[in-house]
């Protein structure tokens, strides 16, 4: 084994400063003579004090420049509380979407309320799980008088369906909470016209108010209904009927004017 003490205490190919290849007097490659040598460590890194300077520079420079502009840095002046955009030349007035149907246009919005109420447990095909929530496809309830099924939906249900069963879940529990007559009117249109229910009717947002007051008069408006009690609301809820094909504003459901 060579003594370690004999090894030469000065290592020139460790020095940055020395070109290891001039030093052994080696003959580069193509490649390795085409390569830059590296200069890194002549050049010293950015002073903080520079950086600091510079972005000071910039942040006067940029308010002197906003001051000059006057609205350049101005989000209010820039972007008016009043301004609206002009149409472009020859287009008319769009601002006004084209009528629709009642029945349409009350389809659609009640299918938005189904999603957000109904879904979860009557499915998104209508027909329950056949075990703890029932189908309101063919249903009796849903198709008959519309104050019975009203009151279905604002009260919750406790015990047997129109079927006589008693399904798992054994209370559905009630709806009304929250919704106004508009959205009653909306989401019993839907169910009765769709999961192949066809009664073709709409349910008015006038009926609807009905069955709001009719609920909220019960004796006890709190406690779910049962298939006995709504043998009393056997009957349409009162109020004029809406032609289905009567033309309204998308937006504000009220008949378009021509």
């Amino acid at each position: 084994m060579s003594d370690s003490s004999k090894l030469p205490t000065i290592r020139p190919d460790l020095d940055e400063n020395i070109n290891v290849t001039q030093a052994h007097s080696v003959t580069p490659t193509n490649a390795a003579a085409r390569e830059n040598t590296h200069q890194g460590y002549t050049r010293e890194s950015l002073s903080i004090a520079v950086f600091v300077l510079c972005s000071f520079i910039m942040i006067v420079a940029g308010g002197v420049i906003g001051k000059a502009q006057g609205t350049l840095f101005g989000y209010k002046q820039t972007v008016r509380p009043d301004y609206v955009r002009g149409k472009a030349p020859g287009v008319k007035d769009d601002s006004a979407l084209p009528p629709k149907p009642i029945l349409a246009a009350y389809i659609k919005k009640g299918q938005s309320l189904y999603s957000a109420k109904c879904n979860g447990c009557h499915m998104s095909d209508g027909k329950g799980d056949g075990a703890n929530y029932p189908s309101l496809a063919g249903s009796a309830w849903v198709n008959g008088p519309s104050q019975r099924f009203s009151q279905v939906i604002l009260n919750g249900l406790q015990g047997p369906t129109s079927t006589g069963k008693v399904y798992g879940a054994g209370v559905m529990p009630a709806q009304g909470g929250g919704m106004t007559a508009q959205d009653l009117a909306f989401l019993m249109t839907f169910v009765r016209n769709s999961f192949g229910n066809a009664t073709g009717d709409v349910v008015t947002t006038e009926q609807a108010q009905a069955a709001l007051d009719t609920a909220a008069a019960r004796s006890n408006p709190s406690a779910p209904v049962t298939a006995e009690e709504l043998k009393a609301h056997e009957k349409d809820l009162p109020g004029e009927k809406m032609d289905p094909a009567t033309l309204v504003d998308p937006i504000t459901f009220k008949p378009a004017t021509k």
